[in-house]
């Protein structure tokens, strides 16, 4: 289709819908999504039966499209990438624009999930998995070795989901969150009973529990845990977000994005922190005294885990919500005098405070978890983040998550190796 020729008084090129969404590489409806977001304007001409859009504003939002991953923002050189989610800012971080720590305070993990999604509260809602998936993903779990991890259980358990599911390359924004809706419970169903007598059904911190913890739950035991779930649902553009951004651009389907994801989290500076914080704490409670474990940990030449955060010159938030919460925790009395001693020990040398995956050790430690369980909360919660920045890339330019290498080896030609 040719562009259409300019109105008189109008010497600006006009492009139709379709032409403006060739030129960006998305979408129809990206295009108009851009237009509600004011990164475009759009105009109908009389007699019209569409909109048209300025062709020099379009190449000029290309532009800016294309100049995302060079750095070249004020980002000091790292990767840029535009988004609607999460804000850190200071101390304090936003879903949406809305603090999210008191989001986490009033509102289950579902309801969080689903305002990340779709930027609208849903009441009451829960998230449930047919059986048919559960049945598929658990078979897949199941046969892996015990001594398997949480990460690659919910790993393989997202790719048996993916194969029951003939409609997971349908990446429209429904059915997606279709998908969304589905795969989180499965991921925790697949997960083995810490106990016989587990529930599967009502808010998913409910069904989590049971695979974490042999104990009954209380309700302050579940209230921790559904707001740790919350609080920890998405933090911008983390290592396993970027590469959940990465699959998406180049528009792997939601089970493959999210097993992308969990295949960075898996990395004892990310999801597995906290069980390096869970180790410490009992070794910390073992010795009563964290003077001792902590001169062990420096003369190894480790970093103390659950402490400082790069985003956080202060406490992570997320950390001081967890604590505020631990403290009406029956039993974590011990494990947080414990966390006390950690981080007040370190002080003495190094104006460090804790973070988020000190507050998970101190739960799962009082809760009787293993050491994994920490992860496994990190993983779940992570999951509806995930898909929040996976629908956010679909309506983007495709393949546009693609930095140019910058080669620092011999230059050619060289001579055939022999």
């Amino acid at each position: 289709m040719r562009d259409q020729e300019p109105a008189p008084g109008h010497p600006e090129r006009r492009l139709t819908t379709k032409e403006t969404a060739e030129s960006l590489g998305v979408k129809p409806d990206t295009v108009y999504a851009y237009v509600s977001r004011g990164q475009l304007s759009s105009r109908r001409e009389p007699g019209g039966r569409g909109s048209t859009f300025d062709a020099k504003e379009v190449e000029a939002l290309a532009r800016r499209n294309r100049r995302e991953i060079s750095g070249s923002s004020g980002s000091g050189g790292e990767l840029s990438v535009r988004t609607r989610i999460t804000l850190i800012d200071k101390d304090r971080y936003y879903f949406r624009g809305v603090d999210a720590t008191e989001l986490a305070a009033r509102h289950s993990y579902e309801e969080i999930a689903e305002w990340l999604w779709t930027g609208e509260l849903r009441p009451g809602i829960t998230f449930t998995a047919p059986k048919a998936a559960v049945a598929v993903a658990r078979r897949a779990v199941d046969a892996l070795p015990e001594h398997t991890g949480p990460t690659d259980r919910l790993r393989v358990a997202a790719i048996a989901a993916a194969t029951a599911d003939p409609l997971r390359f349908d990446l429209s924004e429904d059915a997606v969150l279709g998908t969304a809706r589905i795969l989180i419970p499965t991921l925790v169903a697949a997960l083995p009973p810490a106990r016989r007598a587990h529930r599967d059904e009502g808010p998913l911190a409910h069904r989590l529990w049971a695979r974490l913890s042999g104990r009954p739950a209380d309700e302050p035991s579940l209230r921790v845990l559904d707001t740790a779930l919350g609080l920890l649902v998405d933090h911008d553009l983390a290592a396993s977000t970027l590469a959940v951004r990465v699959a998406a651009s180049a528009r792997a389907h939601p089970y493959a994005a999210v097993s992308s994801g969990l295949g960075v989290l898996e990395g004892p500076l990310h999801g597995a922190a906290s069980g390096l914080a869970h180790r410490l704490l009992l070794d910390v409670l073992d010795l009563g005294d964290a003077a001792p474990v902590i001169a062990d940990e420096l003369r190894a030449g480790r970093r103390i885990p659950g402490l400082g955060h790069r985003l956080y010159p202060g406490e992570d938030p997320r950390a001081r919500a967890l604590f505020a919460l631990l403290k009406e925790l029956p039993g974590a009395g011990p494990a947080l005098a414990a966390a006390r001693d950690i981080v007040a020990t370190t002080a003495r040398h190094t104006p460090l405070h804790a973070n988020v995956d000190l507050a998970l050790a101190v739960l799962t430690v009082s809760s009787g978890m293993p050491s994994t369980a920490g992860e496994t909360v990190f993983a779940v919660a992570r999951t509806a983040g995930w898909i929040a920045h996976a629908l956010e890339e679909y309506g983007e330019r495709p393949l546009r998550m693609r930095p140019s290498g910058h080669y620092v080896g011999p230059r050619p030609p060289q001579p055939l190796p022999e």
